[in-house]
């Protein structure tokens, strides 16, 4: 299906061309409202080759001179999240709206202070949190508000892949922020907030510390008000079946393999013991690459004048961050640049 362009083209910057980038860019295409214009990276050869490779306008060694470029209207922040805050700052500085990778900064100080500059300027923020405008999230959504698994009591879910041992990459390096919970986790965590529509009240975690100071593989359970739960594995050593599940007093509901990025679920509605169950499983396919509904939002909100979305308030990337703060404390897990 080709999308029709739309008025009021938002032009994109991409700063860090790397693998999520050119996700980014490929999901952009399907977005008749936005376009990539340009890209910067501190390494002026790999920005001149993202810039060839997928049609930019322009490229800069320079992240500031991205953020001061007047052609460039919003920009994508693609860095290894240490970077976020200081990039993401400079950007509302700039008057520039930002769309940041997930998680929006490292720590809870940070964010609450990028959300505070956002507000007092006047300029877009929002945290790429892809899953939440998902289509099939949409259909759980539907299902949910239909009532039809009743009550909704707890949530289930993994991310894990057992990722090569290299202690450069940014997965296990701890000066980049690395680990199990601020790279994967934020997934469960950010779709338990989404299901519960609240903050956790109290939680328990076990994390394993590596050789390289980061976690590598916790168990988390969170409680949220009326004893539901969410309970969740995350881990950088081990395959996990990377499914989500929602149980309610009348059925459940599966997101199959990977949930934070999944095209179909599964609804098993309990009719009684008498009666045989009713499942039914859905498809509903991306575009492109999964990350264009979020580049939708994004678009909308900028040509409406908001700077937030209501769908990913920041409200919500706060409270997530103030959480992993608290897991990560329980874990003795701090990182040195902090």
């Amino acid at each position: 299906m080709v999308r029709r362009p739309e008025p009021n083209l938002i032009r994109w910057g991409i700063i860090g061309p790397g693998r999520i980038a050119e996700e980014f860019v490929r999901a952009l295409d399907a977005v008749g409202s936005a376009s990539l214009y340009g890209v910067a990276s501190r390494d002026k050869a790999r920005a001149e080759k993202f810039a060839s490779d997928y049609g930019a306008s322009v490229y800069y060694d320079s992240y500031q001179a991205l953020i001061e470029d007047p052609r460039v209207d919003a920009i994508y922040i693609a860095t290894p999240h240490r970077f976020h805050y200081e990039q993401a700052r400079n950007c509302i500085l700039g008057g520039k709206p930002v769309l940041c990778e997930k998680p929006l900064t490292v720590n809870a100080v940070e964010a609450r202070e990028l959300i505070g500059l956002a507000q007092t300027s006047g300029v877009f923020l929002m945290e790429a949190m892809r899953t939440r405008y998902l289509p099939i999230y949409q259909q759980l959504r539907h299902w949910l508000d239909e009532g039809k698994i009743g009550a909704v009591s707890g949530v289930t879910s993994s991310f894990g892949f057992k990722f090569p041992r290299d202690p450069e990459d940014r997965l296990l390096n701890h000066e980049l922020a690395g680990g199990a919970l601020l790279d994967l986790g934020v997934y469960n965590l950010s779709m338990s907030q989404w299901l519960f529509a609240e903050p956790a009240e109290s939680f328990s975690v076990q994390g394993l510390l590596g050789d390289t100071r980061v976690d590598e593989h916790d168990e988390i359970t969170l409680v949220y008000p009326g004893a539901r739960t969410s309970v969740f594995c995350i881990s950088m050593t081990t395959e996990l079946d990377n499914e989500l599940t929602i149980y309610g007093d009348g059925g459940r509901i599966t997101v199959h393999p990977m949930f934070w990025n999944a095209t179909q679920a599964t609804l098993s509605v309990n009719n009684g013991l008498s009666a045989k169950d009713e499942t039914r499983t859905v498809r509903r396919e991306f575009f492109a690459t999964g990350m264009e509904y979020e580049i939708e939002e994004a678009v909308r909100c900028i040509q409406d004048g908001l700077t937030e979305s209501s769908r990913m308030p920041l409200s919500d990337t706060l409270d997530t961050m103030m959480l992993m703060d608290q897991l990560r404390s329980a874990m003795g897990l701090a990182y040195d640049f902090e």
